[in-house]
């Protein structure tokens, strides 16, 4: 194993479902527009992000907001995106249980090519029940575990495709007879890949298949817990992982303004949403509730920092500090004004504190 270096990494998850992160009827309109999230990767790139990444939904939550219930598709969308940006690394999702492994070896091959060599892949094993009941994609007979057993079979797949020209494979849950994908992707080795499972089944998974791992506790020492037990799995496979979590930033000129802003967007919560959000993944299969879920009933989906831009530097600080951090991936209320501020004010500390 090689020691891992100090370096932290910074990314933006972009607003790709309408809402955001933030279940409030007060916040700024994230409308799920290409043009916002387009504007968003630009200055993402333009600042110096390392990593610019899209989740993927196929049904909201409802309420009066509707949230999620609009949104783009992943890749798609990170396609436009690598034509508009220059450095940094894009990472679509797909999910596992919808798309063929062959498929989805030749959408990230053409990203890759597209963003010459910037493509990345967040693998999702799939545990949303409406979404994928709406389309007759519900699998009964897999479980937690067998989700996890099924998606590593389909990536083994995907980066064998990416390697060689020809593919025969025959397993549990795929058949593969001479299969052919080209072009292979522009990056050495291969494209990047995470997954944020976090159970201890999820992490095993995403240790020996990907690259890194998005994490989230219920709080500094959950969070702490799970990066711990990430490195530990890491270390019984003779490899490394990178371990992120994710942070939405609340800015104000000062911290009293910051935190009446941070008041009015609770105030805005909408519970219907987040009563059907509950009931779209609130419960994971094992029977446990899901930490985004839960934080959602206090209108935040993820941790959240607010304040001044010094006083959001130093929350950043001790949340990649105190959780055993390689970087975060950032949210904001609004994107443009959030993103130009962090740019301005906040990256260049955080970079300087971690060099």
């Amino acid at each position: 194993m090689t020691e891992t270096s100090n370096k932290k990494e910074f990314g933006v998850f972009l607003p790709i479902a309408n809402g955001g992160w933030i279940i409030s009827k007060n916040t700024p309109s994230l409308d799920a527009s290409y043009k916002q999230n387009r504007e968003a990767a630009i200055l993402a790139d333009g600042i110096g992000l390392d990593f610019i990444m899209s989740m993927m939904k196929w049904r909201g939550f409802g309420g009066e907001t509707n949230h999620w219930g609009t949104s783009l598709e992943s890749v798609t969308m990170m396609a436009g995106i690598a034509e508009a940006t220059k450095n940094s690394r894009l990472i679509a999702t797909v999910h596992t249980l919808l798309q063929n492994p062959a498929v989805v070896a030749k959408m990230i091959s053409t990203l890759d090519q597209i963003s010459n060599g910037r493509a990345g892949l967040n693998i999702v094993s799939g545990a949303f029940k409406d979404e994928f009941d709406q389309m007759g994609a519900w699998r009964t007979d897999l479980g937690h575990d067998d989700r996890y057993k099924y998606a590593e079979e389909w990536t083994y797949l995907v980066k064998k495709l990416w390697a060689e020209d020809h593919v025969d494979f025959d397993g549990e849950y795929f058949t593969m007879k001479d299969c052919v994908s080209q072009p292979k992707p522009v990056s050495k080795p291969r494209p990047y890949l995470i997954c944020a499972g976090q159970s201890e089944r999820g992490l095993n998974f995403t240790v020996r298949h990907t690259d890194a791992c998005f994490i989230g506790g219920k709080d500094e020492a959950d969070t702490r817990r799970i990066a711990r037990m990430a490195r530990r799995i890491a270390g019984e496979n003779d490899t490394t992982i990178k371990v992120f979590a994710m942070s939405t930033v609340v800015f104000g000129e000062t911290d009293a303004e910051a935190e009446k802003l941070v008041e009015h967007y609770k105030d805005g919560l909408d519970v219907g949403a987040v009563q059907g959000m509950q009931r779209s993944y609130g419960m994971e299969a094992d029977g446990s509730p899901s930490v985004m879920g839960e934080k959602a009933k206090n209108t935040f989906m993820t941790n959240m920092v607010h304040g001044t831009p010094e006083t959001c530097t130093a929350k950043l600080e001790e949340q990649i500090e105190n959780c055993e951090l390689d970087g975060v991936m950032l949210i904001f209320p609004d994107y443009a004004a959030g993103l130009k501020e962090f740019g301005a004010s906040v990256l260049p500390k955080l970079r300087s504190h971690f060099s």
